[in-house]
C-alpha cells in the first residue's frame, strides 16, 4: 500500500496518525491505588461502552485525549503478531475486570492518567504519555474517535474496539512551551500543500526516536542547540548541510529532502501547525513527542519532466476511481528493490517511456507489467489495484493523478518512492 509518510504509528489507529504534545508530568501510581473503593465487576456480556456518552449529539473537534488499552487472547488476529504478552495470557473476563478497575481509579483522580498509562497501557502510542489529538476527520478507529469527541473535560469513558478496551480520558490543551514560535503559530492556517524541511533535536527522556545524540542530551541543552539552529537558519544557513549535520529525523537528515504537508497530511499536530501557517522562505520553531523541529517553507520543487503536467492540470474527473500502477525507482528515489536502487536516471527515463509504448498498444494489459517490472511490494506479485478517493490514505501525487485519470488513460507521476505509471481501470 502506498501511504502517506507519517513520523509513527499506533495500535489504535486504522491509518496513520500521530499524537500532539504536551503531557502531564508523570504521576506516581502509589497514591492512586490506595483509598478508593472497588469497583463493581462488570455486567455479564462484557459490554462495558460508556452508552450515555457515546449517546451524545454535541461533539468537540478536535480534543487531547489519552488513554489505557487492554486486549485479550482472542484478538490476537487484528494485531499481526503485536498482540503484548499480558493480552495473550488473558480472556476477555479478565480485560474487562481491568478495565472496570483502571477507569474506577482515573475518575477518583484524574491526574493519575499518566502512570496508569505506564503501569497498564498495551498501546506503544500511548506510552510516550502525549495525548492523540482527535478531530472529526481523524484517521482512529471509529469506536474510539465517537467516544474521545464527545468527552467533556477530564471525563473518563469505556469503549470497545477491534484491538480491546480504551479507558479514554479527555484532557487539556498544554501551553506551548516559551521557546515556541507562538508569533507564527497564532496565524490562521492555510489548507496546503507546503513543501517543508525540518530539522529534529531531541533530548534525553523524550519521545520514541531514540538517536544516541538525544540520549546524550539534556532539555536545556536541547533548548540551547535548536535555538542556535533557528538563529542560522534565519541567517540564510544551508537549511540540507544543517540537516545532515544536526537532524535526527531518519526520514530526511541524510538527503535534505522536503516534506509536503497539508491539513489531513498524517503527521504530528504541531508540527503541522506550524508548517502551514509559515511564509516561503520563513523558519520557526515548535516542539513535539519527538523534541524540538527546526522547520522552514520551501519552494515547491518543478515538476519531473517524466510527469504528465497536463493531466495534473484538470479538475478531478471522479471522486472514486479504480488505478492498477507500476511503480519504478532510481539511485536518488527508490524503495528497498535493489532494480531501483541500481538503476540510473537515464536508465529510468529509458524504461518509463518504453513502458508507456507497450500500454499504448491496442488491447495492452497492465498486469503483466505490473508483475514484471513494478517495485511497489503491495501490488507487483499480484496485479492489485487500488481503490482511490479524495480521502484515501495514498501520497498526495499518485491521489492527486489518480482522480484525475480518464477511464483507460495512463500517466505519470513522482513521489518519494519513485515515478509511477498509474491506469486507471474504473
Amino acid at each position: 500500500m502506498i501511504t502517506g509518510r507519517s513520523f509513527c504509528t499506533f495500535l489504535v489507529l486504522t491509518l496513520v496518525a500521530c499524537s500532539s504534545p504536551g503531557a502531564r508530568p508523570p504521576v506516581s501510581s502509589a497514591p492512586i491505588l490506595a483509598n478508593v473503593a472497588p469497583p463493581p465487576a462488570p455486567p455479564q456480556n462484557l459490554d462495558l461502552d460508556s452508552g450515555e456518552i457515546l449517546a451524545r449529539a454535541e461533539v468537540t473537534s478536535p480534543v487531547l485525549v489519552k488513554h489505557v488499552l487492554f486486549g485479550w487472547a482472542e484478538l490476537a488476529p487484528d494485531y499481526h503478531g503485536r498482540l503484548d504478552p499480558r493480552a495473550a495470557k488473558r480472556t476477555q473476563a479478565d480485560a474487562a475486570r481491568a478495565t472496570a478497575d483502571v477507569a474506577a481509579l482515573l475518575r477518583a483522580n484524574p491526574g493519575s492518567i499518566d502512570a496508569l498509562v505506564t503501569k497498564f497501557s498495551e498501546d506503544p502510542g500511548s506510552l510516550t504519555k502525549e495525548p492523540y489529538s482527535v478531530a472529526t476527520d481523524a484517521p482512529f478507529v471509529p469506536e474510539f474517535k465517537n467516544l474521545a469527541l464527545r468527552l467533556k473535560l477530564d471525563e473518563v469513558g469505556i469503549v470497545r474496539t477491534k484491538f480491546g478496551y480504551h479507558v479514554i480520558i479527555r484532557v487539556a490543551l498544554p501551553p506551548l512551551d516559551p521557546l515556541e514560535s507562538a508569533d507564527i503559530l497564532a496565524r490562521p492556517p492555510a489548507p496546503g500543500p507546503f513543501d517543508v524541511q525540518h530539522i529534529l533535536i531531541g533530548w534525553k527522556d523524550h519521545g520514541t526516536l531514540k538517536h544516541a545524540r538525544a540520549e546524550a542530551r539534556t532539555k536545556p541543552e536541547a533548548d540551547a542547540l535548536a535555538t542556535e539552529i533557528l538563529a542560522k537558519v534565519r541567517a540564510g544557513g544551508d537549511m540540507a548541510a544543517l540537516m545532515k549535520q544536526h537532524s535526527e529525523d531518519p526520514g530526511s537528515s541524510d538527503s535534505g529532502k522536503p516534506y509536503s504537508v497539508q491539513t489531513d497530511s498524517p503527521m504530528v499536530d504541531p508540527f503541522k501547525d506550524l508548517a502551514l501557517r509559515l511564509n516561503v522562505g520563513e523558519a520557526g520553531l515548535v516542539k513535539t513527542v519527538f523534541g524540538w523541529h527546526i522547520i522552514k517553507r520551501v519552494p515547491p520543487p518543478p515538476p519531473d519532466p517524466l510527469e504528465s503536467i497536463a493531466i495534473m492540470k484538470r479538475t478531478t474527473t471522479a471522486q472514486k476511481v479504480k488505478v492498477k500502477h507500476i511503480l519504478l525507482g532510481w539511485t536518488e528515489v527508490h524503495t528497498d528493490d535493489p532494480r531501483g536502487k541500481a538503476r540510473t536516471r537515464r536508465e529510468l527515463e529509458k524504461l518509463v517511456k518504453a513502458t508507456l509504448k507497450k500500454l499504448a498498444r491496442k488491447g495492452a494489459k497492465i498486469e503483466p507489467l505490473m508483475i514484471e517490472l513494478s517495485e511497489d511490494p503491495g501490488s507487483a506479485n499480484t496485479g492489485g489495484s487500488y481503490d482511490v478517493t479524495p480521502d484515501a490514505a495514498l501520497v498526495k501525487p499518485f491521489l492527486n493523478l489518480s482522480l484525475r485519470l480518464a477511464l483507460n488513460e495512463v500517466g505519470v507521476v513522482k513521489t518519494e518512492f519513485g515515478i509511477h505509471i498509474i491506469q486507471r481501470v474504473e
